[in-house]
């Protein structure tokens, strides 16, 4: 696994309850500020294995990305109990929700 991965999975794992990360926020302080489409892959590959609580992650909109819906309605549900509040039919307040995870200190 790479050092990458590592710190994504570890950013992911963080996430409050209430709160929501967008995939390109993740890349940035996992040191790879273009690398979103990595962590849709590793949320994608590894959520189950790590209990990802990948429901906490959105587009930079802070809309759902799911075109499955099934799947989006399933995230909606799952944010709204733990009291996220949608603007409309897929979109959430980033100034209200987002989490900061700069503060996370990873070790080598």
């Amino acid at each position: 696994m790479t050092r990458f991965t590592e710190i994504v999975i570890n950013i992911i794992q963080n996430i409050p309850k209430g709160k929501v990360m967008t995939y390109g926020q993740i890349a940035s302080v996992a040191g790879s500020p273009r690398g979103a489409r990595q962590v849709v892959r590793i949320l994608h590959s590894m959520s189950d294995q790590y209990s990802l609580p990948w429901h906490r992650v959105i587009n930079s909109k802070g809309e759902l990305g799911f075109k499955d819906e099934e799947m989006f309605q399933t995230q909606k549900v799952m944010l709204e109990a733990e009291g996220i509040e949608f603007m409309n039919d897929k979109a959430i307040s980033l100034q209200r929700y987002l989490w900061d995870a700069h503060d996370l200190e990873f070790k080598e």
